[in-house]
């Protein structure tokens, strides 16, 4: 039962293909919308096509989906398409990450205020290009906020669904909110605290990746409550081990695959459970040597190298990476304790795998 399905659970039931298609459909209605507005607006729509099409790993309607036929829901493209408005809170929720962070890299492509502020400067615009590429960042990310709510309600379910829905949708998005806020305190107050990574890490990913739109899904299909118990059951430590997992690449990763440079959470000042479990393990010295590169814009790769080799010679990394195993099992036995369809169960446990294993 635990392992890797030849045929990825996001691409069962065409599901990536019938998310992308739902996406692709909506978004050429709202790029005519703008360009009647005006057609100044046709970059923006060219933009949020680029970046909600171009790429993504469409993780969080997958666990939308499995989660529902797993509660019994019969698949439909309606649902398929409703839950598709997944993806314009994760690309809300990207830019102004990457904006946040100052991050000139997003899947391998300039990130959206960096894209904005260069359109700035080649067309010798008045101001200043960087606070115009930032401005235009939040509202791009706003904006795709707004139409995930446009498309959840006009996906053609039956209302009450979406009114069962409903308060799962809008806790998600708080959710996440309220946790990128604190990711931005603690990198502001040096806090490198293991309690404090791991809030972080529940409020900003593994909520809002994993148990919110398992409990979405359940919603549509109108689940019991032990359903929905055994979701969130595997829904937070899988969430959890699936950020874990991002701190790791954010360190450790390879470009080629993570699309961001090398080392970039160091350059960001990332304080993760990585970070915080070196910081606990590590002498005075190598606290010293972590504070100091945390956070530095022009750590090069050199320095990069340093404290990979700090983190890792400390015991954080293994010390990471049997957390995420530890999580991960505890998911998959939460899985156990409820009756569900057989197919969604197998989808949920290779969608675990897929999420903790991954390279990119």
């Amino acid at each position: 039962m635990t392992h890797a399905a030849p045929v990825s659970p996001v691409d069962r039931a065409s599901l990536r293909q019938r998310v992308d298609q739902a996406l692709s459909d909506f978004l050429a209605g709202r790029r005519a919308w703008m360009t009647n507005v005006d057609e100044a607006l046709v970059p923006v729509a060219e933009t949020i096509e680029a970046f909600v099409l171009g790429g993504g790993k469409r993780l969080r309607p997958a666990f939308a989906y499995w989660g529902y036929r797993g509660a019994g829901g019969a698949d439909s493209d309606p649902v398929v398409t409703a839950l598709a408005a997944l993806e314009f809170v994760q690309a809300s929720a990207l830019i102004h990450d990457d904006l946040m962070d100052r991050s000139d890299t997003r899947r391998g492509e300039p990130a959206v205020h960096r894209r904005f502020a260069a359109r700035h400067r080649t067309a010798g615009w008045g101001g200043d290009p960087d606070g115009f590429g930032d401005a235009a960042a939040i509202l791009l990310g706003d904006l795709c906020l707004v139409w995930s709510d446009e498309l959840l309600h006009s996906a053609g379910l039956d209302p009450r669904a979406v009114a069962r829905a409903r308060p799962d949708f809008d806790e998600m998005r708080a959710e996440v909110t309220v946790g990128q806020y604190l990711d931005v305190l603690t990198q502001a107050t040096g806090d490198t605290s293991l309690e404090r990574a791991g809030k972080v890490a529940r409020y900003k990913s593994a909520k809002y990746t994993v148990e919110r739109p398992l409990l979405l899904g359940a919603a549509l299909a109108d689940a019991p409550t032990d359903v929905r118990l055994a979701y969130s059951a595997y829904g937070l430590p899988l969430g959890e081990a699936f950020q874990l997992r991002d701190d790791v690449l954010g360190v450790f990763g390879d470009p080629a695959q993570t699309g961001k440079p090398a080392g970039d959470d160091l350059r960001e000042g990332k304080r993760t459970y990585l970070v915080a479990a070196a910081m606990e393990a590590t002498d005075a010295a190598g606290r010293a040597l972590l504070r100091a590169g945390l956070g530095d814009a022009d750590l090069d790769p050199a320095g990069v190298n340093r404290l990979r080799e700090l983190i890792a010679s400390s015991g954080a990394l293994a010390r990471t990476e049997q957390r995420i195993v530890t999580l991960t099992d505890a998911a998959l036995a939460a899985l156990t304790t409820v009756d569900l369809d057989t197919e969604a169960r197998q989808a949920l446990v290779d969608l675990a795998i897929a999420a903790t294993r991954r390279a990119d």
